[in-house]
């Protein structure tokens, strides 16, 4: 019969594993995750290398649709206001149609429009967290400022670009209309529209056909209003899907790496048993001799 004149390396080894055991069940009980490090699974952790990779990406576009979705507020807000002084302007043509007012009436009127002027440039040049939302791609740049050397009394001073933003994989959308567009089209130049009015106004002649125009630009910036609209809709059903994607891929991430709490409790209680057996083997190893098994 041979004896192991040294069986406190098998002893050590044999600790070192069930402690290792006892820890992992500890772990997975404590975490709920089955798979904590590669070494666990390293096919199911490659898995959820993927996953977070996934899920890390729908959350990145799911914020950018929030910042964006505020900006695309702030903007068709600022279009409501427009329409809105846009409808002031109109009313105030009409009164200055009636040919029975005095120069005083006329100049009143002509002065209100003027602060109606003065409130369309300030909403043309609303701006959303340092960026101007009107002035094409040129966001840095106030679109539109006074100068009384063109005729419509405003320059533009943005670009015709459209900002795109990626909200989704393989899906982006256009986020903005340009100055020149909303606000300063041919045929519907607000800004035009309205210095002819108050032109009109004052002289007393060709008020109908200015009040034509305003209603041309009134009816263009109604009518492209609806971009934002639609590209709020857009982003809201993205973000459901995105929503959608991310439950799915929580759903995927508990089947591959969650524990099963019951069998991480039965591994904690054999990896425990096993701990102390070997103990209490080692004790009794420890003890005896060479003289021991010679008996």
């Amino acid at each position: 019969m041979r004896v192991n004149p040294n069986s406190t390396p098998d002893l050590l080894a044999a600790l070192a594993r069930t402690q290792q055991e006892e820890q992992s069940a500890m772990l997975q009980i404590a975490s709920g995750r089955r798979v904590n490090t590669p070494s666990d699974d390293p096919a199911a952790a490659a898995v959820l290398v993927q996953n977070h990779a996934r899920a890390e990406q729908a959350d990145q576009f799911r914020r950018s649709i929030s910042s964006l979705q505020s900006q695309l507020q702030t903007a068709d807000s600022t279009l409501n206001s427009v329409i809105l002084a846009l409808q002031r302007a109109l009313t105030l043509g009409v009164q200055g149609a009636n040919g029975t007012l005095s120069d005083a009436n006329r100049a009143s009127i002509a002065e209100e429009l003027r602060g109606v002027q003065q409130h369309l440039l300030n909403l043309a040049n609303t701006s959303f967290q340092g960026n101007y939302l009107f002035a094409g791609t040129a966001t840095q740049i106030a679109p539109f400022t006074a100068d009384i050397s063109q005729p419509s009394g405003v320059r533009y001073n943005g670009n015709a670009n459209l900002n795109r933003l990626t909200v989704g994989e393989g899906f982006s959308l256009p986020v903005n209309k340009p100055g020149s567009e909303l606000f300063a089209a041919a045929g519907a130049d607000m800004f035009q529209a309205v210095q002819d009015l108050i032109a009109a106004i004052q002289t007393g002649t060709g008020t109908d056909t200015a009040i034509g125009a305003v209603r041309m630009a009134f009816d263009s910036i109604s009518a492209l209003r609806s971009f934002y609209g639609n590209a709020l809709n857009q982003l809201e059903a993205q973000q459901t899907s995105l929503n959608n994607e991310k439950l799915e891929l929580g759903r995927q991430e508990n089947i591959v790496g969650g524990a099963d709490l019951a069998t991480a409790a039965s591994q904690l209680v054999n990896a425990q048993n096993a701990r102390t057996a070997a103990l209490q083997a080692a004790g009794g190893i420890l003890r005896m001799s060479l003289f021991d098994f010679l008996k």
